[in-house]
């Protein structure tokens, strides 16, 4: 008799198998309206796309911070909604002689003509917009859009506008919002080269073009709907450019890495003599059964970030979130319904797909190593343990910092502006702080005495340049004071300045300090303080989902550790890269970049949730195995024997995706990329190929083990028939 519980714990796998099943036998047989369901969902987004628009905005809030208390006592509805600048830089001499004066007006009259143009402020000394040596200046241009709503054709438009001067020879830069705009998302286009590296793998993989259409198209179609879904949230709240960027390469991953894995489930179930429709059904019920595990695996390490109470990461959380979403209800429906329609040809192997499988299956490569990590458990590991160490190593020496427009790619248009303004005003001019008093009673002007100690303490300040004319607000209760700090917006010392500005006190008035440089400061605080709440929330639902998908709690447990040294080598690669600078030119940047602290902790979501893809197709492999033969060493070989090269294949895939944004040239997206893919790469070899066989080779049957059932069964087993199988030898 099997151990107490067993038999209902099989029972309700099976449960759980067959109701998956249910779902791809429903699609096989409903295909066309799967397909025309599909279809329509997916145009139907695009359509309301197009007609209400997708806008992004990257000035994320941060409510319950300085900064955006700042923020919303300056916010005024008489300002214009949005605002830029257009930078002259002259070759010589002065912009404010005599001789240019014509240019000057000649430019201010188009620039006032141009489009959603409401105000037009000439460079001038008096408001700190022209350089001491008179050379760099900006034109202030208010737009009558949001931020939102401000497209790359109107920040063109702006710009174009200032045609006099630049036939004048002057040199005219967009800035502000009118660059962030030019810029777009960093898009190079070398992410189609990601698509072509997977469309070969999977070729490979799958042994045709059959095979390797379906998958880019049931990855396409989820992409496109989640791309269109986040666009339009656009109009609700504020949706950074990121989110796109990141919903695409978690999309494109998973897309195509849940439907290689069904599509070779659905192979070898042909290959024993089943029917296309029985094919679809098995295969959904084996693989896709691990597909919903994963994907709310993901999911739940995604939610985690909701912890953290700042919008950016939310947004970035449920962005990603839906690209799971779709990709696991197009591998569950429709996926099914192409596979059914390609039928025979689908489960056809050409020549150079069986040729590699001989190599790599039974008596290949896969079973050798296999057989190599089993029989030496303690050396396969501690080989891995070395090569992880070696990689993580450089994670010691990870600083977290604040990336400014002086970071980005010397060819954006940010970076030109701020090089520009930087090199006249000073490093801290792109990015000005705002000092805010606030007081109880109103002043009339600036001349009221509570004022002058406001700028007195400001003035007294190390680090600061330049403080500007205190400004107060139309209702007198706040006054505000522009100042430049002698450090740009990323550097340390900035923050040390933020800091210290608000830790003074002057009479009669609380003071806050805002800006651009202040929000940055205030995100990485906000990060800090709840980084270790947000991990061990993840870790501890993570364990639970994989618990009760395999009732083995020590399985569970491992394949978390198991996770975490994989996000460690990825953490140490990113060092390594970004802080030490190596080998950071390649990738498009002019030298050693901070890592902004939302970076480690949104990588340590996606990650967790992404290499646990690959620790829930093993194990559910390993697990079968084990419920086969009730031999943990034999199962453990065919686990590996039977995933090895999916995985392989599907790891590849992934890092090619990720691989392909690194040319983008927002360094943010520079950085998921390089991690990401670091990340699975090492997951996909090291940590699947040798450590975890090592490890579950060494536990024996403690891998198994469930207080009060003895040996566990599986939540993510394929088994639809006879679930409740005894286990050889079983009494």
């Amino acid at each position: 008799m099997i151990p107490g519980g067993t038999m209902s714990a099989a029972a309700h796998d099976g449960r759980a198998a067959r109701a998956v099943a249910v779902v791809g036998r429903g699609c096989v047989r409903h295909r066309y309206v799967v397909l025309g369901t599909w279809v329509l969902l997916v145009l139907a987004l695009v359509v309301a796309a197009r007609v209400i628009g997708t806008p992004t905005d990257n000035d994320v809030s941060l409510p319950g911070t300085d900064a955006q208390v700042v923020r919303d006592l300056t916010a005024s509805s008489a300002t214009p909604l949005t605002g830029g600048t257009v930078i002259l830089v002259a070759p010589d001499g002065r912009l404010d002689d005599e001789a240019r004066a014509g240019v000057l007006a000649a430019t201010s009259a188009s620039l006032r003509g141009a489009d959603h143009v409401t105000t037009v402020k000439p460079p001038s000394t008096q408001d700190g917009s022209l350089s001491a040596d008179g050379r760099t200046g900006w034109f202030a241009v208010g737009l009558d859009v949001r931020r939102a709503e401000l497209t790359k054709a109107m920040a063109h438009t702006v710009t174009d506008a200032a045609r006099p001067a630049a036939d004048a020879g002057l040199r005219v830069l967009p800035g502000g919002a009118l660059a962030q705009v030019v810029d777009g998302s960093g898009s190079t286009g070398d992410e189609y080269f990601g698509l072509a590296l997977a469309a070969l793998v999977l070729f490979l993989a799958l042994g045709g073009l059959v095979g390797a259409a379906l998958a880019l198209l049931t990855a396409a179609l989820s992409v496109l709907a989640t791309l269109e879904v986040v666009g339009l949230a656009g109009n609700l709240t504020s949706m950074p450019a990121q989110a796109s960027t990141l919903a695409l390469m978690v999309g494109l991953g998973v897309g195509i890495d849940y439907s290689l894995f069904l599509l070779s489930r659905f192979r070898a179930v042909m290959r024993s003599g089943r029917s296309v429709p029985e094919a679809v059904e098995r295969a959904v019920a084996d693989s896709g059964t691990a597909v919903v595990v994963a994907g709310v695996t993901v999911a739940v390490a995604l939610a985690g970030l909701g912890l953290t109470e700042v919008p950016l990461l939310q947004t970035l959380a449920w962005t990603c979130g839906t690209a799971v979403l779709f990709a696991v209800l197009a591998a569950l429906t429709l996926l099914p319904a192409l596979t059914s329609l390609a039928g025979e040809r689908l489960a056809r192997g050409g020549k150079l797909y069986n040729r590699l499988a001989r190599r790599t299956g039974s008596g290949g490569f896969w079973a050798r190593q296999a057989d190599r990590v089993t029989r030496r458990p303690l050396l396969a590991g501690g080989l891995a343990i070395v090569v992880l160490a070696l990689l993580a190593a450089p994670a010691t020496d990870l600083r977290l910092g604040q990336l400014d427009a002086g970071s980005s790619p010397e060819s954006t248009a940010v970076r030109q502006a701020n090089d520009a303004v930087s090199a006249a005003f000073g490093p801290g001019a792109g990015t000005p702080l705002t000092v805010l008093g606030r007081l109880p009673t109103p002043i009339t002007d600036e001349r009221d005495p509570r004022v002058p100690p406001l700028v007195a303490v400001v003035r007294a300040q190390q680090g600061v340049a330049a403080v500007g004319r205190p400004t107060p607000s139309e209702d007198g209760r706040v006054v505000t004071v522009q100042v430049i700090a002698s450090t740009a917006g990323g550097d340390p010392a900035t923050a040390d300045l933020v800091h210290r500005l608000r830790s003074q006190s002057v009479p009669d008035m609380t003071v806050h300090v805002g800006g651009s440089a202040a929000a940055r400061v205030d995100l990485a605080d906000r990060v800090t303080a709840k980084l270790p709440l947000v991990i061990g929330i993840v870790l501890l639902l993570s364990v639970l989902v994989l618990l009760l998908a395999f009732r083995a709690p020590l399985l569970a447990l491992k394949a978390a550790v198991m996770d975490l040294i994989s996000i460690g080598a990825a953490y140490g690669v990113l060092t390594a890269v970004f802080t030490w600078g190596w080998g950071v030119t390649w990738i498009g940047l002019s030298g050693p970049v901070p890592i902004p602290s939302f970076v480690p902790l949104m990588l340590f979501a996606l990650l967790f949730g992404l290499s646990m893809d690959y620790e829930v197709f093993l194990l559910n492999e390993v697990q079968r195995s084990w419920r086969r033969t009730g031999d943990n060493l034999r199962s453990v070989r065919e686990g590996l024997l039977g995933t090895g090269r999916v995985i392989t294949a599907a790891a590849a895939i992934m890092v090619g995706v990720f691989l392909a944004f690194v040319p983008n040239n927002d360094p943010t997206i520079k950085m998921f990329g390089v991690g990401l893919a670091v990340a699975i790469a090492v997951d996909a070899t090291v940590v699947r190929c040798l450590l975890v066989p090592a490890t579950m080779a060494l536990l024996g049957d403690l891998n198994w083990w469930t207080p009060g059932r003895g040996r566990a069964r599986s939540e993510v087993d394929g088994g639809v028939t006879g679930p409740g199988r005894q286990r050889p030898g079983a009494r």
